[in-house]
């Protein structure tokens, strides 16, 4: 799918702080790993990534299906913020909104550079078909320790 990008220039470019809001929504990539459940250690504060998404997922698009409310269904949702990017430990180093923290570049594949939002699911860097939907899940049964995924194959994604 072609996309077709309403703001002007090469906005990504720009500092982070420099950005609109429509232009920040924008640098997400659709890889999909914001939204799988996490789990923390107490002990050592280490976060363990599951291949359990939120339901609001659309596992094929790996984007969220209500993304305006979203926060009326899962209260925990997280808005990234520049100030989270320097604690957040479980973002990939190719996610666009880490890349332009550390001052990198958007990598060719982002549609942004590459006018394809499919790119990132044809490249296989994207969770799609690597989650699994969190209905699945039933804590009467089960832990979310049962879905760390230890390896992922998302871990070291192509530049």
């Amino acid at each position: 799918m072609k996309v077709k990008i309403k703001m002007y220039g090469n906005f990504w470019e720009r500092p982070l702080n420099d950005l609109d809001q429509e232009e920040w929504e924008a640098l997400c990539d659709s890889c999909g790993l914001c939204c799988l459940h996490k789990v923390e250690d107490e002990d050592t504060g280490i976060v363990y990534l599951t291949k359990l998404a939120c339901k609001l997922l659309d596992l094929n698009q790996c984007s969220c299906s209500n993304y305006a409310t979203r926060h009326k269904y899962v209260t925990d949702c997280i808005k990234l913020n520049i100030d989270d990017l320097a604690v957040i430990n479980w973002l990939p180093k190719s996610c666009a909104y880490v890349r332009r923290f550390n001052g990198l570049d958007l990598p060719e594949w982002h549609y942004l550079i590459s006018k394809d939002k499919e790119l990132v699911h044809k490249l296989g860097i994207s969770l799609q078909g690597k989650m699994l939907p969190e209905q699945l899940y039933d804590p009467k049964k089960q832990s979310l320790q049962d879905f760390i995924v230890e390896h992922p194959s998302y871990a070291n994604p192509p530049k």
